[in-house]
């Protein structure tokens, strides 16, 4: 690429993410505020962001594992909730919950909230974006808390961080995956694929794509360009100028997305992605027929229909999960020169 290529596609950046910003300005309309409790956060303290709808079964385990990683407060935006979520979170006294019954898939996927949440209250903080069925881990999370990789990673001049998001499944039909709130989804989901994933640089935005899992082996054998992306910056050190532009799987500045590069040396984590808890072949036929969750829903059509059969995705190749250091020794997560 040659030089004024090179500058006109940085400025098509900078434009897409003052865009994305100025998208995140009007968003702000659509959120009633329920509690706020941002006032008592400090500088260093690391914040979690999220959107949820009906995540009274996952939430109580969620806030647990994400308190014991070290987050010091969360800032929820419930959509369209029938549960108990709403009353669930404003009952916590570490939590900020917004709410709105705006469309979903009209907010880039929730991503316009979160993007004025962060705008407005993740500046100078290290922000974890997730959703509700993804549970971060990485190398040393055991002993070693968020505040002792983020200064690392602060030390090695990095301010993002990559992470897999790993789909988990029973050992048998999706219905039979049962779990209480409260309890480990591990549990009722203890199996993985560790192979099977294909790594692909892409240009436009810097970053890595990853594809695999069981949801491309089981759903998208004959269109695996519509197979989930997999690869996430969920944990990044915040600016107001920085923009998500597809859920977390891409940010921007473009230097944000190096997170994945194995020259940098720098850790990996993994989402364990618990989509398929108890629930999902009846969440599959609710959510094609909502329509909120995918750009071109039509193309998701055979995706929906196979979960809602309830299939059985375990094969003779599938792994056990055995905590992060297993997830390491799959190859699935890297310490990089971090020494947890």
């Amino acid at each position: 690429m040659g030089a004024f290529s090179k500058l006109r596609a940085r400025y098509r950046l900078r434009l897409k993410r003052r865009r994305l910003l100025w998208r995140a300005l009007r968003a702000r309309h659509a959120l009633r505020r329920v509690e706020n409790r941002t006032a008592i956060l400090k500088p260093e303290d690391i914040l979690l962001f999220a959107t949820m709808r009906n995540e009274a079964l996952r939430l109580p385990y969620f806030l647990q594992h994400y308190r014991a990683l070290g987050v010091v407060h969360f800032l929820i935006v419930v959509n369209d909730s029938s549960d108990d979520t709403l009353g669930l979170l404003q009952r916590q006294p570490d939590v900020s919950v917004w709410s709105t019954q705006a469309s979903y898939r009209a907010s880039r996927f929730g991503m316009d909230w979160i993007s004025w949440l962060l705008l407005h209250y993740g500046k100078r903080h290290w922000c974890l974006t997730v959703d509700a069925d993804e549970l971060l881990v990485y190398p040393g999370c055991e002993t070693q808390k968020l505040q002792q990789l983020t200064a690392w990673l602060e030390a090695q001049g990095a301010n993002s961080f990559g992470a897999l998001m790993l789909d988990l499944y029973p050992p048998g039909p999706l219905s039979t995956a049962h779990s209480d709130p409260g309890d480990d989804p591990t549990k009722a989901l203890p199996l993985y694929d560790a192979q099977g994933y294909t790594w692909e640089q892409q240009a436009r935005f810097g970053n890595i794509s990853i594809r695999g899992g069981p949801r491309k082996r089981c759903f998208f054998t004959d269109r695996p360009e519509l197979a989930p992306h997999l690869h996430k910056i969920p944990l990044v050190k915040w600016n107001w100028r920085y923009a998500y532009v597809s859920s977390t799987h891409v940010a921007l500045p473009r230097r944000l997305n190096r997170a994945f590069d194995a020259r940098l040396n720098l850790p990996t984590g993994v989402l364990l992605h618990t989509k398929f808890l108890e629930g999902a072949p009846e969440r599959a036929k609710s959510e094609q027929l909502r329509g909120e969750h995918f750009t071109h829903c039509k193309d998701y059509d055979a995706y929906y229909a196979g979960v809602a059969a309830d299939p059985d995705l375990s094969t003779a190749e599938s792994c056990s999960y055995r905590g992060p250091q297993g997830l390491v020794e799959d190859g699935l997560m890297t310490p990089g020169a971090w020494q947890a």
